[in-house]
C-alpha cells in the first residue's frame, strides 16, 4: 500500500466528512482512478483522478476523495484548493474535484454515458461503471455548483438541458465520501420507491459503483456505491426550517404535521411493497434490546451524568421486550424534519436514505422497525423546541411541539391504518434510543447543545416509568 502526501493528509483532516477527528490518521492509498475531461478546457489540460483512501486509525475506514491538477489557478475556486506545489517546469494547483468544472462534468457524463473507468494500480481492473435510469436520457450538463451544509457527503448541482436544448430538471449528484461494502441504502430505497410507484421520494437519474482492494474480501475485492444522482428540487425548505419558523412565530403546525404523518405512512407501505419484510421474532427482540443496552452504555460512557438511568431503563427495555411489536421492513433509518421538503404543489419529498452515519452500513441495510422513523420525526419536533429553548432562554414552546408531535402519530395512523398505540412501549424505547444517539452526538460535536436529548431522557423515562 501506499501512504499519501502530507499535504493531503493535512487538507483531509479538517474537511467536515473526516470522520477521524480526535485521534491520529494512519492513512494509505489504496487505489482508484482517472477520469478524462470531456470537453477540454480553455486554462489548459485538467488532470483528474479519484482516490480511495484508507485510514487504519481505530475502525478502519475507505475514502473516496476526487482531485484535480491544473496549470493555472481555477478562478473562484480558492476555498477548493487543497495545495499549490512546485515541480520542475512550473507550479501545479490541486483542487477538491467536486468543486471543479472538469470534475464535476467527467463524474456526471461516466453515469450518464454508463461508462467505465479502471485502476492502473491493479493492472487495469475495473474501478467504477456508471448506471443510467431512463430519467437520465438525453440529459446535457450546462453547469454545476457544490451545495453547502453537508458532513458526511458532497453533493453537487447540475444545471441541465435535453438534447436540442430543450429545458429540463436540474439534478444532484450525491458524491459518497465515506465507502462501504455494498449496496448503499440510499440508491436502493430511492429506486424501491420509484419502481414501487411513489411519489415520496425524487425521481431517480442514476449512480455510480466502484470496486477496490479489499484482503477480507472474498477474491480480494469490496464493492460498493460511489455515487448517485437525483432528481433536484431546487427553491424549496426542509421541513426543519418551515417547522422552526412557524414555532418560532407561534403558528399552528399541527397540519402540516398531519400530512407529515401520512407522508411516512405511504413511505413505509411503499418501501414494504418494494422490499421484503417479514414478523418479527422474539430473537429479533431479543437482538434490537440488546442494542438499545449497547447504545446506552455508550451513551453514559460519553455522558456519565446518564448512567443515573440505568435500572430505569432495564424496565422500559422489558416493558418494550413484552409488547406486541410491527413487522420488519426497510426504513428511511435516519429520519427527522432536516429530511422532507416541502413542494409546493406535491406535499412533503422524502431525502437522504442512507441510515443513522454511526450505525454500521451493513446493519443500515437490514430490514427494521418502522417505528425507529416514527420515533425519529418525534424527536425532531422535540429539537425544534430544545433550539428555541437555547437561542431564547426563558421562551418555551414545549405546547407546540407536544401539538405537533400528537398531529404527526395522527396522520400516521390515519394513512396506515396501524395502531400505534398498541405498540406504545416500543415506541417510548425507540425514542429514547434515539436520545441517546443524540446524546452520543452532541458530546462530540455540539456540547451546547447536549440538554436537548438528556432532558428528553429525563422526561421519557419518568413518563414511562411512571404509567
Amino acid at each position: 500500500m501506499n501512504g499519501i502526501p502530507d499535504y493531503l493528509e493535512a487538507w483531509m483532516v479538517n474537511q467536515r466528512w473526516y470522520a477521524g477527528k480526535g485521534r491520529a490518521p494512519r492513512f494509505d492509498d489504496i487505489g482508484g482512478f482517472a477520469l478524462e475531461n470531456p470537453t477540454g478546457n480553455p486554462d489548459g489540460e485538467v488532470s483528474i483522478r479519484v482516490h480511495l483512501i484508507l485510514d487504519h486509525a481505530e475502525q478502519p475506514l475507505l475514502y473516496q476523495v476526487p482531485l484535480t491538477e491544473r496549470r493555472t489557478p481555477l478562478p473562484g475556486a480558492e476555498r477548493a484548493l487543497v495545495a499549490t506545489l512546485e515541480r520542475g517546469d512550473g507550479p501545479v494547483y490541486i483542487y477538491d474535484g467536486p468543486h471543479d468544472p472538469a470534475y464535476a462534468r467527467a463524474l456526471l457524463r461516466l453515469i450518464l454515458d454508463e461508462g467505465e473507468a479502471n485502476d492502473p494500480q491493479t493492472s487495469g481492473r475495473l474501478a467504477a461503471r456508471g448506471h443510467r435510469y431512463p430519467a437520465g436520457d438525453g440529459i446535457e450538463i450546462t453547469a454545476s455548483r457544490v451545495l453547502g451544509g453537508e458532513q458526511s457527503n458532497t453533493s453537487i448541482v447540475y444545471e441541465t438541458a435535453l438534447r436540442g436544448g430543450d429545458p429540463c430538471i436540474p439534478v444532484i449528484c450525491k458524491l459518497f465520501r465515506a465507502l462501504h461494502d455494498g449496496d448503499n441504502p440510499d440508491v436502493v430505497l430511492t429506486e424501491a420507491l420509484g419502481t414501487a410507484g411513489s411519489a415520496v421520494a425524487p425521481r431517480v437519474i442514476g449512480h455510480l459503483t466502484g470496486q477496490w482492494r479489499d484482503s477480507g474480501k472474498p477474491h480480494g475485492l469490496a464493492s460498493g456505491h460511489l455515487a448517485f444522482v437525483q432528481e433536484f428540487l431546487p427553491n424549496v425548505e426542509d421541513a426543519w426550517k418551515v417547522a422552526l419558523r412557524a414555532a418560532d412565530a407561534g403558528e399552528d403546525f399541527t397540519g402540516p404535521s398531519r400530512e407529515l404523518g401520512a407522508t411516512t405512512a405511504e413511505m413505509h407501505r411503499a418501501l414494504a411493497s418494494a422490499l421484503p419484510s417479514r414478523a418479527t421474532t422474539p430473537a429479533d427482540i431479543v437482538q434490537i434490546i440488546s442494542s438499545m443496552r449497547r447504545r446506552f452504555e455508550m451513551a453514559a460512557a460519553q455522558v456519565p451524568s446518564l448512567g443515573l438511568y440505568r435500572d430505569a431503563l432495564k424496565e422500559v427495555y422489558v416493558r418494550a421486550a413484552a409488547s406486541p411489536w410491527p413487522a420488519l421492513q426497510r426504513i428511511h433509518g435516519d429520519f427527522h424534519l432536516g429530511q422532507a421538503l416541502a413542494v409546493p404543489g406535491r406535499g412533503w419529498v422524502v431525502l437522504d436514505f442512507e441510515g443513522e452515519p454511526l450505525r454500521p452500513m451493513s446493519e443500515r441495510s437490514l430490514p427494521d422497525i418502522p417505528l425507529r422513523d416514527v420515533a425519529g420525526m418525534l424527536r425532531s419536533f422535540d429539537y425544534v423546541a430544545g433550539s428555541i429553548a437555547l437561542t431564547q432562554p426563558g421562551r418555551s414552546v414545549s405546547d407546540w411541539a407536544s401539538a405537533c408531535r400528537r398531529a404527526f402519530v395522527d396522520g400516521y395512523i390515519e394513512r396506515s391504518g396501524r395502531n400505534l398505540h398498541e405498540h406504545r412501549a416500543v415506541l417510548d424505547a425507540f425514542e429514547i434510543d434515539k436520545a441517546l444517539y443524540e446524546a452520543v452526538y452532541e458530546a462530540r460535536n455540539r456540547p451546547a447543545w447536549l440538554s436537548i436529548p438528556t432532558d428528553a431522557i429525563t422526561r421519557l423515562v419518568e413518563h414511562v416509568t411512571a404509567s
